[in-house]
């Protein structure tokens, strides 16, 4: 499982919204991995957006880091 540094107290607070591409970043994977996760039903939640992008709340993300039982191998 990739490991990521956990943000500041008070960071989830904000639940900003990220890019598949701050998600990889951070999770140092490639964007086709993601795409993968996303369509076998591994990745974090997601929102699509018009246009055909996705969004990320912070805290669906920390959410799905912290399920012990994610099988993304």
């Amino acid at each position: 499982m990739p490991t990521r540094q956990r943000h500041a107290p008070g960071a989830a607070e904000r639940d900003e919204w990220l890019t598949v591409d701050e998600i990889c970043a951070e999770l140092k994977i490639s964007r086709r991995t993601f795409d993968r996760w996303r369509a076998t039903g591994k990745a974090p939640r997601c929102k699509p957006l018009p246009g055909g992008t996705l969004r990320i709340r912070r805290s669906w993300f920390d959410e799905w880091l912290d399920t012990p039982d994610k099988d993304i191998a």
